[in-house]
């Protein structure tokens, strides 16, 4: 049987796995190229999700806390990716060597992996509504909800089941 916590990190894993999916399905058939921010987020929705992958099937109550606490970490990051795009990046005319560009290039998953971190375009050129909101703020609203669902699981006293 398996605890709430554990199912909670199923489902974060569940949500970030879904949003990638959107995403490469919004480039690929929808032709919508991402900006480094966009490849950025992508990682962090997939670190998330093996991360509670790991928590949500069993180990421990202590391996499903530090989990949970991780992917909060990590939803805050992408929280402060997200807002980033939208607010800075979605402006210039270009977001080459901003953070998110030097740091995807740098570890080389651009070119490793270019159908799922390839950047293919600016980041004022993914600037896109998707039912008149922003890609981005739609990014910034699941990682919020996956940092609320991350909580309980971080801070959880028992190991209720």
């Amino acid at each position: 049987m398996t605890s709430r916590s554990e199912r909670l990190l199923r489902l974060i894993a569940l949500f970030c796995f879904g949003a990638v999916g959107i995403a490469l399905v919004s480039q690929h058939v929808f032709d919508m190229p991402p900006c480094a921010w966009c490849v950025m987020q992508r990682l962090i929705y997939l670190v998330i999700g093996v991360i509670a992958l790991i928590g949500g099937f069993g180990g421990g109550r202590a391996l499903t806390r530090l989990c949970g606490a991780l992917a909060g970490l990590l939803s805050l990051g992408g929280i402060a990716a997200a807002w980033y795009q939208y607010s800075v990046a979605a402006n210039m005319l270009s977001c080459d060597q901003t953070f998110a560009d030097r740091f995807m290039t740098g570890i080389g998953l651009e070119s490793a992996v270019p159908w799922l971190f390839g950047i293919y375009a600016t980041c004022m050129d993914a600037k896109v509504p998707v039912l008149g909101i922003e890609y981005a703020l739609w990014s910034l609203a699941l990682f919020a909800i996956l940092f609320f669902m991350a909580l309980p699981v971080a801070f959880r006293r028992g190991h209720t089941r």
